[in-house]
């Protein structure tokens, strides 16, 4: 499966100049937050596939102008071709305002998921707009990671996470990194394209949770 991950920058390759070429082959798109939503309704237009997304700290204007035709994951585990999708935005509070949270907020979110992931037996990739504390983030408090993301990896042993909010421009930009749980966190700034070999994630109906398989088999 072919993805594409987006967060924080309008490529004008993907928009301005659009170039079919940078888009082959994609089966879904993955936005980590921050863009404009006529950017994402663009894309979803031109690539006709889904697009998911988390909301980031500055995606406010979506309460007003949500990005037809793209899905909102955040709170939950989305299903894609049997592939589990655990979508968490927003970023570190630093100021009062909206899409944004303490650590112990973000973990409250969390731990209210607790049945949702127990019933998806887990989940494939996680989508965030932050990171997780330590891995692709920042000193400053804006740009601070959460470190309830890595007990969240830790635990469910994810095999991408994906996010964005550290942009390429802040410097000692690194776009992929390796989590001691094992598990592949990807910055999405700008985009990425992501490969992920058939087989890697469990097939339909064979996650080991019965009735979420059972569910997932009944589907077409």
């Amino acid at each position: 499966m072919r993805l594409m991950v987006l967060a924080d920058h309008e490529e004008p390759g993907l928009w301005d100049y659009f170039n079919a070429r940078k888009t082959e082959g994609v089966d879904l798109m993955l936005s980590c937050g921050d863009l404009d939503p006529a950017y994402m309704e663009f894309l979803v237009t031109m690539v006709n596939v889904p697009l998911l997304y988390v909301r980031g700290n500055h995606d406010g204007v979506y309460d007003i102008h949500e990005p037809l035709g793209c899905d909102d994951i955040d709170d939950k585990v989305y299903n894609f071709r049997g592939l589990r999708i655990l979508g968490l935005g927003g970023s570190y509070r630093y100021r009062s305002g909206k899409d944004m949270y303490t650590e112990a907020e973000m973990a409250k979110r969390i731990r209210k998921l607790k049945g949702q992931l127990l019933f998806t037996n887990g989940f494939d990739i996680l989508l965030t707009h932050a990171p997780a504390y330590g891995y692709g983030d920042l000193e400053d408090l804006p740009h601070r990671g959460f470190e309830c993301f890595n007990k969240l990896l830790e635990t469910y042993h994810p095999q991408f996470m994906f996010h964005g909010h550290v942009h390429m421009e802040y410097g000692d930009f690194v776009r992929e990194r390796e989590h001691p749980c094992g598990t592949k966190i990807i910055n999405g700034y700008g985009y990425k394209i992501v490969e992920i070999p058939e087989g890697s994630w469990p097939e339909k109906g064979k996650t080991g949770s019965f009735f979420y398989d059972w569910l997932m088999t009944r589907k077409k």
